[in-house]
């Protein structure tokens, strides 16, 4: 056998290895209904993971919610033509409105970690293959850390859908987060003051921001719940961001819930 015919040929075995990987996974999310389509984002069947049971305490729960922002959401916004399809699927929107409806019903803490660039954030030296593409799409661009000038109806504003909820003098809209998590912000002083340790975090993007938060808000200690139909993210030929961060949700929060789900737990509360 030639050299060139054997790499053929290991190339082939591999690819069915995945194949069948893949099969075996799609398998094991499969409805019970044959034939049926089968959303590549449905649970598993079978749950191999235990249920972590996390239980709300309204006294010590807070919503936050990450990049509410018309750059992030929006048909208008700089990142719709990668987002837009991720967005529309969820019904992320009208999801957040529930919740910010919910959470004010509740008396809970609502908390904003926004995403903002200002002038001289677009000098840094280097930067990460979506913290670059962010700063060509010149996304959530705001003139200055201290004004306000061109704010209202640009990129980097709150979604007008939601802004009824955000500016109600009650919601706490932090310090921007820089790149993903919320370790250059004060999101977990806020939560701290208010003494929340259990949190619902919804918001953009699932892959990045929403992942980032939820990792450093449970090395700290939070008990935290994704609300998995109040996020979105990106669809690139590298990969679908949302199935993405989906899987690591299962892993890895307290809970993954659905918008109705968390608002019933909240109306029970």
């Amino acid at each position: 056998m030639s050299h060139e015919s054997g790499q053929l040929g290991r190339r082939s075995f591999l690819t069915g290895l995945a194949g069948a990987a893949v099969a075996t996974v799609v398998s094991a999310a499969q409805p019970a209904t044959a034939n049926a389509p089968v959303s590549p984002y449905a649970d598993p069947r079978n749950r191999f993971l235990p249920d972590p049971g996390m239980r709300l305490d309204p006294r010590r729960t807070a919503l936050v919610v990450i990049d509410p922002q018309i750059d992030f959401m929006s048909p208008k916004g700089a990142s719709w033509s990668i987002v837009g399809e991720s967005v529309t699927e969820q019904r992320l929107v009208p999801n957040l409105i529930r919740l910010f409806e919910a959470a004010k019903r509740a008396g809970i803490p609502v908390v904003i970690s926004p995403h903002y660039y200002y002038p001289h954030d677009h000098a840094w030296k280097f930067g990460g293959p979506l913290e670059i593409l962010q700063h060509n799409l010149r996304m959530s661009d705001r003139r200055g850390p201290l004004t306000l000038d061109g704010f209202a109806g640009s990129g980097a504003e709150f979604m007008q859908e939601l802004k009824k909820f955000i500016d109600d003098g009650k919601t706490i809209v932090c310090s921007p987060h820089k790149l993903y998590s919320p370790e250059a912000n004060d999101a977990v002083l806020q939560l701290r003051k208010q003494r929340v340790d259990q949190i619902i975090l919804a918001g953009m993007a699932a892959n990045l921001c929403v992942e980032s938060h939820l990792r450093h808000f449970l090395e700290l200690g939070f008990e935290v719940a994704v609300v998995r139909d109040a996020v979105a993210a990106a669809k690139v030929p590298e990969g679908d961001g949302y199935l993405a961060a989906l899987i690591n949700f299962r892993f890895i929060a307290n809970g993954v819930w659905t918008t109705d789900e968390t608002v019933k737990r909240l109306m029970q509360a």
